[in-house]
Protein backbone atom coordinates (compact mmCIF):
# COMPACT_ATOMS: atom_id res chain seq x y z
CA UNK A 1 0.00 0.00 0.00
CA UNK A 2 0.83 3.48 -0.75
CA UNK A 3 1.20 5.23 2.34
CA UNK A 4 1.82 9.31 2.62
CA UNK A 5 2.25 10.54 6.33
CA UNK A 6 1.57 14.49 7.04
CA UNK A 7 4.38 15.24 9.96
CA UNK A 8 4.00 18.14 12.12
CA UNK A 9 6.50 19.32 15.23
CA UNK A 10 8.43 21.53 14.64
CA UNK A 11 11.59 20.24 17.02
CA UNK A 12 13.59 16.94 14.60
CA UNK A 13 14.68 15.95 18.24
CA UNK A 14 11.16 15.61 19.99
CA UNK A 15 9.80 12.10 21.21
CA UNK A 16 6.44 12.94 18.59
CA UNK A 17 9.91 12.68 15.57
CA UNK A 18 10.74 9.60 17.15
CA UNK A 19 7.26 8.22 16.53
CA UNK A 20 7.23 8.91 13.23
CA UNK A 21 11.02 7.25 12.57
CA UNK A 22 9.29 3.94 14.24
CA UNK A 23 5.96 3.70 12.58
CA UNK A 24 7.93 4.49 9.32
CA UNK A 25 10.02 1.61 10.10
CA UNK A 26 6.95 -0.51 10.34
CA UNK A 27 5.53 0.57 7.24
CA UNK A 28 8.56 -0.56 5.49
CA UNK A 29 8.44 -3.68 7.69
CA UNK A 30 5.04 -3.95 6.72
CA UNK A 31 6.10 -4.10 2.61
CA UNK A 32 4.09 -1.04 2.58
CA UNK A 33 6.15 2.45 0.28
CA UNK A 34 6.14 5.26 2.03
CA UNK A 35 6.56 8.79 1.67
CA UNK A 36 7.00 11.80 4.31
CA UNK A 37 6.16 15.37 4.27
CA UNK A 38 7.26 17.37 7.25
CA UNK A 39 5.56 20.50 6.84
CA UNK A 40 7.84 22.42 8.59
CA UNK A 41 10.69 21.18 7.19
CA UNK A 42 9.12 22.07 3.76
CA UNK A 43 7.97 25.50 5.68
CA UNK A 44 4.48 25.06 4.41
CA UNK A 45 2.13 28.08 4.66
CA UNK A 46 -0.91 27.27 6.50
CA UNK A 47 -2.72 30.71 5.57
CA UNK A 48 -5.32 30.79 3.02
CA UNK A 49 -4.51 33.81 0.85
CA UNK A 50 -5.70 35.51 -2.53
CA UNK A 51 -4.15 33.27 -4.87
CA UNK A 52 -6.49 30.13 -3.21
CA UNK A 53 -9.35 31.39 -4.30
CA UNK A 54 -9.62 29.51 -7.55
CA UNK A 55 -9.70 26.39 -4.99
CA UNK A 56 -12.74 27.65 -3.27
CA UNK A 57 -15.47 28.47 -6.22
CA UNK A 58 -16.84 26.10 -9.29
CA UNK A 59 -19.29 26.44 -11.49
CA UNK A 60 -21.63 24.57 -9.19
CA UNK A 61 -22.41 27.56 -7.12
CA UNK A 62 -26.04 28.59 -8.05
CA UNK A 63 -26.82 31.67 -9.72
CA UNK A 64 -28.65 32.79 -6.15
CA UNK A 65 -26.06 32.52 -4.11
CA UNK A 66 -23.38 33.55 -6.94
CA UNK A 67 -24.72 36.90 -7.19
CA UNK A 68 -24.66 37.51 -3.08
CA UNK A 69 -20.84 36.90 -3.77
CA UNK A 70 -20.33 39.91 -5.97
CA UNK A 71 -17.54 38.19 -7.41
CA UNK A 72 -16.00 41.34 -9.46
CA UNK A 73 -16.26 43.81 -6.52
CA UNK A 74 -14.43 40.95 -4.63
CA UNK A 75 -11.53 40.83 -6.55
CA UNK A 76 -11.29 44.78 -7.67
CA UNK A 77 -11.98 45.70 -3.68
CA UNK A 78 -9.26 43.26 -2.55
CA UNK A 79 -6.33 44.44 -4.30
CA UNK A 80 -5.27 47.35 -2.27
CA UNK A 81 -2.21 48.18 -4.38
CA UNK A 82 -3.25 50.77 -7.17
CA UNK A 83 -1.18 48.89 -9.66
CA UNK A 84 -2.43 45.48 -9.01
CA UNK A 85 -6.11 46.82 -9.22
CA UNK A 86 -5.62 47.86 -12.58
CA UNK A 87 -4.21 44.66 -13.21
CA UNK A 88 -7.49 42.91 -12.02
CA UNK A 89 -9.76 45.30 -14.09
CA UNK A 90 -7.78 44.30 -16.95
CA UNK A 91 -8.17 40.71 -16.04
CA UNK A 92 -11.54 40.81 -15.31
CA UNK A 93 -12.65 43.09 -18.44
CA UNK A 94 -16.23 42.92 -19.44
CA UNK A 95 -17.18 39.47 -17.95
CA UNK A 96 -19.48 38.61 -15.92
CA UNK A 97 -19.50 37.05 -12.33
CA UNK A 98 -20.48 33.37 -13.72
CA UNK A 99 -17.20 34.08 -16.65
CA UNK A 100 -15.15 35.42 -13.64
CA UNK A 101 -15.91 31.93 -11.76
CA UNK A 102 -15.13 29.64 -14.47
CA UNK A 103 -11.74 32.14 -15.21
CA UNK A 104 -10.70 31.82 -11.87
CA UNK A 105 -11.22 28.11 -11.42
CA UNK A 106 -9.28 27.62 -14.46
CA UNK A 107 -6.45 29.39 -12.99
CA UNK A 108 -5.78 26.06 -10.94
CA UNK A 109 -4.47 25.92 -7.17
CA UNK A 110 -1.29 27.28 -6.23
CA UNK A 111 1.78 25.41 -6.75
CA UNK A 112 2.78 24.30 -3.63
CA UNK A 113 -0.99 23.28 -2.97
CA UNK A 114 -0.57 21.03 -6.32
CA UNK A 115 2.44 19.31 -5.27
CA UNK A 116 0.88 18.35 -2.53
CA UNK A 117 -2.56 17.59 -3.71
CA UNK A 118 -0.70 15.56 -6.35
CA UNK A 119 0.77 13.41 -3.27
CA UNK A 120 -2.62 12.67 -1.81
CA UNK A 121 -3.81 11.51 -5.02
CA UNK A 122 -0.81 8.94 -5.81
CA UNK A 123 -1.39 7.65 -1.76
CA UNK A 124 -3.84 4.92 -1.21
CA UNK A 125 -4.04 5.71 2.28
CA UNK A 126 -2.79 8.91 4.62
CA UNK A 127 -1.28 8.43 7.92
CA UNK A 128 -1.19 12.35 10.10
CA UNK A 129 1.33 12.41 13.43
CA UNK A 130 1.32 15.57 14.96
CA UNK A 131 1.04 16.29 18.84
CA UNK A 132 -2.33 17.79 20.09
CA UNK A 133 -2.50 21.33 20.23
CA UNK A 134 -5.73 23.02 21.53
CA UNK A 135 -8.06 19.91 21.30
CA UNK A 136 -6.71 19.91 17.53
CA UNK A 137 -4.28 19.77 14.97
CA UNK A 138 -0.99 22.32 15.24
CA UNK A 139 -2.01 25.33 13.37
CA UNK A 140 0.58 24.03 10.26
CA UNK A 141 -1.30 20.94 9.92
CA UNK A 142 -4.61 22.33 9.96
CA UNK A 143 -3.36 24.82 7.86
CA UNK A 144 -2.57 22.18 5.36
CA UNK A 145 -6.31 20.51 5.45
CA UNK A 146 -7.83 23.79 4.71
CA UNK A 147 -5.47 24.54 1.71
CA UNK A 148 -4.99 21.00 0.32
CA UNK A 149 -8.59 19.42 0.71
CA UNK A 150 -10.03 22.18 -0.78
CA UNK A 151 -12.92 22.03 -3.46
CA UNK A 152 -13.26 20.11 -6.47
CA UNK A 153 -10.29 18.16 -4.96
CA UNK A 154 -11.46 16.67 -1.85
CA UNK A 155 -14.88 17.09 -1.77
CA UNK A 156 -17.84 18.94 -4.47
CA UNK A 157 -20.56 21.49 -3.43
CA UNK A 158 -24.31 20.72 -4.31
CA UNK A 159 -26.49 23.53 -4.96
CA UNK A 160 -28.07 22.67 -1.52
CA UNK A 161 -24.72 22.40 0.09
CA UNK A 162 -23.72 25.96 -1.15
CA UNK A 163 -26.99 27.30 0.45
CA UNK A 164 -26.19 25.52 3.95
CA UNK A 165 -26.89 21.72 3.93
CA UNK A 166 -24.14 20.38 5.41
CA UNK A 167 -25.40 17.15 3.94
CA UNK A 168 -24.85 18.23 0.21
CA UNK A 169 -20.94 18.29 0.60
CA UNK A 170 -20.09 15.09 -2.34
CA UNK A 171 -17.00 13.22 -0.91
CA UNK A 172 -14.26 13.03 -3.88
CA UNK A 173 -11.39 11.13 -1.66
CA UNK A 174 -10.90 7.91 -2.49
CA UNK A 175 -8.73 6.04 0.27
CA UNK A 176 -8.83 3.16 1.94
CA UNK A 177 -7.66 4.50 5.45
CA UNK A 178 -6.41 6.69 7.30
CA UNK A 179 -4.78 7.03 10.91
CA UNK A 180 -3.91 9.78 12.86
CA UNK A 181 -1.13 9.21 15.79
CA UNK A 182 -1.40 12.24 18.10
CA UNK A 183 1.18 12.72 21.07
CA UNK A 184 -0.86 14.50 24.18
CA UNK A 185 0.04 16.72 27.37
CA UNK A 186 -3.32 15.30 29.35
CA UNK A 187 -3.99 11.76 30.76
CA UNK A 188 -6.59 9.07 29.25
CA UNK A 189 -9.00 9.95 31.66
CA UNK A 190 -8.82 14.00 30.66
CA UNK A 191 -9.71 12.40 26.98
CA UNK A 192 -12.15 9.72 28.09
CA UNK A 193 -14.06 12.73 29.63
CA UNK A 194 -15.24 14.79 26.38
CA UNK A 195 -11.72 15.68 24.78
CA UNK A 196 -11.66 12.47 22.34
CA UNK A 197 -15.00 12.88 21.13
CA UNK A 198 -14.76 16.40 20.47
CA UNK A 199 -11.58 15.39 18.07
CA UNK A 200 -13.49 12.68 16.88
CA UNK A 201 -16.19 14.95 15.37
CA UNK A 202 -13.75 17.79 14.14
CA UNK A 203 -10.66 15.84 12.81
CA UNK A 204 -11.92 11.98 11.84
CA UNK A 205 -15.47 12.43 10.90
CA UNK A 206 -15.73 16.08 9.42
CA UNK A 207 -12.30 16.77 8.30
CA UNK A 208 -11.51 12.60 6.82
CA UNK A 209 -14.19 10.45 6.73
CA UNK A 210 -16.41 13.32 5.47
CA UNK A 211 -14.64 13.91 2.16
CA UNK A 212 -14.61 9.90 1.56
CA UNK A 213 -11.73 8.34 3.36
CA UNK A 214 -13.51 4.84 3.70
CA UNK A 215 -11.70 3.96 7.41
CA UNK A 216 -10.00 6.31 10.23
CA UNK A 217 -8.19 5.28 13.01
CA UNK A 218 -7.26 7.60 15.87
CA UNK A 219 -4.59 6.93 17.84
CA UNK A 220 -3.23 8.65 21.15
CA UNK A 221 0.00 8.61 23.17
CA UNK A 222 -1.55 10.37 26.35
CA UNK A 223 1.21 12.59 28.87
CA UNK A 224 4.72 11.74 26.90
CA UNK A 225 6.02 14.78 29.47
CA UNK A 226 5.47 12.75 32.41
CA UNK A 227 5.28 9.76 31.03
CA UNK A 228 8.29 6.96 32.30
CA UNK A 229 11.15 5.42 30.17
CA UNK A 230 9.05 2.24 30.10
CA UNK A 231 5.83 3.63 29.08
CA UNK A 232 7.75 5.78 26.25
CA UNK A 233 9.21 2.34 25.33
CA UNK A 234 5.61 0.58 24.86
CA UNK A 235 4.40 3.75 22.98
CA UNK A 236 7.41 3.61 20.52
CA UNK A 237 6.76 -0.29 20.20
CA UNK A 238 3.41 0.64 19.31
CA UNK A 239 4.14 2.98 16.67
CA UNK A 240 6.25 0.49 14.91
CA UNK A 241 2.97 -2.17 15.30
CA UNK A 242 0.92 0.48 13.98
CA UNK A 243 2.87 1.11 10.74
CA UNK A 244 3.81 -2.90 10.29
CA UNK A 245 0.39 -3.76 10.49
CA UNK A 246 -0.92 -0.85 8.64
Amino acid sequence: MRVLTIYAHHNPRSFCHAILERFTEGLRDGGHTSEVVDLYAIHFDPMLRDHDTPDWIDDSVPDDVLEHMQVKRSLTEGSRNPLRRLMVKRWIGDRDDRQLVGRLHALGPPRDVAEQQAKVARADALAFIAPVYFVGFPAILKGWIERVFSLGFAFGMTADAWRGDVGGRIPLLTHEKALIIQTTIWNEASYAAGLKAAMKVLIDEYALRYPGIKRVEHEYFHAVHGADDATRRAYLDRAYQLGREF
